[in-house]
């Protein structure tokens, strides 16, 4: 990241709202295009910041000065040059701030606490035949009441916030549930992040879970990715999210890039949607099928496949989803597209190895194919990225371009 994209960062913030229109608001602004720069390029010295940022030296001192009292930053060693004082890396204190992420699955429930780092600090998992707004949210309470009591006292008052991954209008999801209309029904009414935040007094954010998932390879993934990438996740249906100009992009009703509705081409040439091909459930039901145990939804590490299943399920599923990324590309010009997924490291190569063979062997004129790479995070990508949306919010910059659509 160059001094012109940290100077691009700050006038973008700057133009968002009222922040940076009073002394507090711009110090808001300044703070979060620090703390930014140093989760995106690690330690960091006070000289180097300023020359990054283009703010004065002495604003950078008591920006920093400012943040180590309150426990944000950590010093490093000092590394002494020829002349001068010596420098000294300042870096993001682990426990500076905590986020809690609630992930929202058709199979199981998982609340986790991230600290400043993005590392787990705890995590709780339940799991149930289908979701229920009284379920989760009795789930939530629970488990967030579990997390603080084990927290250090004085670390309680450092959680910051919770975020909420969960697909949107989950009661037009029953068929593929295999549950009644009437079973799912109540998420059509019911707001969970304002029950929650409400009985737990903190504030809650809420995301599309795939684009949750695409937010925790933007925030925690390798920070080498082009300023635009499509990223896909496979769970018990397949999603995915975008990111343009190092932003996370979920549109007005917060369910952009949803490449599980999209229409591909079956092997007799027939439409049918991606989530029916490069879903887990799919892989779940042909498993039931053949008279095999179904997937476990604890940890997918444990998995032991029948061959000739997997084979089917992973050459259809990638055929499809080279479908999906051209047809994206197609329409949006992105350099890469990161595929991660509820599934064993060896099986996400597997699919990845895949799709980029299909895309390969059937070019379109005029399109190039993406760079196709896995994703960095793993099966917990929803939960982290759920925790990422306070972190977002409170902390960084550009956290404006975080859409949190309606859940109904």
């Amino acid at each position: 990241m160059g001094q012109a994209d940290d100077t691009a960062l700050i006038k973008a913030e700057r133009n968002n709202g009222p922040r940076g229109s009073n002394q507090s608001g711009m110090r808001a602004h300044n703070e979060r295009a620090v703390l930014s720069l140093i989760r995106q390029n690690g330690a960091m010295a006070k000289a180097d910041i300023a020359r990054r940022t283009g703010l004065s030296a002495q604003t950078v001192s008591v920006i920093m000065r400012g943040l180590e009292a309150d426990g944000m930053l950590t010093r490093g060693t000092p590394v002494r040059g020829k002349i001068g004082q010596p420098s000294v890396p300042m870096s993001l204190a682990a426990d500076g701030a905590f986020f809690l992420g609630l992930q929202v699955d058709r199979r199981n429930l998982q609340l986790v606490l991230t600290d400043f780092l993005g590392h787990v600090r705890q995590q709780l998992r339940v799991g149930h035949p289908y979701p229920t707004p009284d379920g989760t949210v009795a789930f939530a309470l629970d488990a967030i009441a579990r997390i603080k009591s084990d927290l250090p006292v004085e670390h309680r008052s450092r959680i910051a916030g919770m975020g909420i991954a969960l697909p949107f209008q989950l009661w037009s999801w029953a068929e593929a549930l295999g549950v009644e209309d009437a079973d799912i029904a109540d998420w059509k009414e019911r707001d969970i992040a304002a029950e929650i935040g409400a009985a737990a007094d903190i504030p809650v954010f809420m995301c599309n879970d795939a684009s949750a998932a695409c937010a925790a390879e933007l925030v925690f993934g390798d920070q080498d990715k082009p300023s635009d990438f499509l990223y896909a996740f496979v769970g018990y249906f397949v999603g995915g999210g975008l990111v343009l100009d190092k932003a996370l992009f979920t549109g007005p009703s917060g369910n952009a890039a949803a490449l599980g509705s999209m229409r591909v081409p079956n092997p007799d040439g027939q439409p049918r949607q991606l989530v029916d091909v490069a879903s887990l459930a799919t892989l779940d039901r042909a498993l039931s099928t053949a008279g095999h145990d179904p997937l476990t939804w604890d940890s997918p590490e444990n998995w032991d496949l029948p061959p000739q299943i997997l084979e089917r399920w992973l050459e259809e599923a990638s055929k499809g989803m080279a479908d999906a990324i051209m047809l994206s590309a197609c329409m949006i010009d992105v350099q890469q597209v990161l595929i991660d997924g509820w599934m064993p490291a060896q099986m996400r190569a597997e699919l990845v190895r895949r799709v980029k063979y299909h895309l390969s062997g059937d070019p379109l004129a005029g399109v190039a194919a993406p760079d196709v790479r896995e994703g960095a995070i793993g099966p917990d990508a929803r939960a982290l990225g759920a925790a990422s949306l306070p972190l977002c919010e409170r902390f960084l910059i550009n956290h404006s371009s975080i859409q949190k659509g309606p859940s109904r």
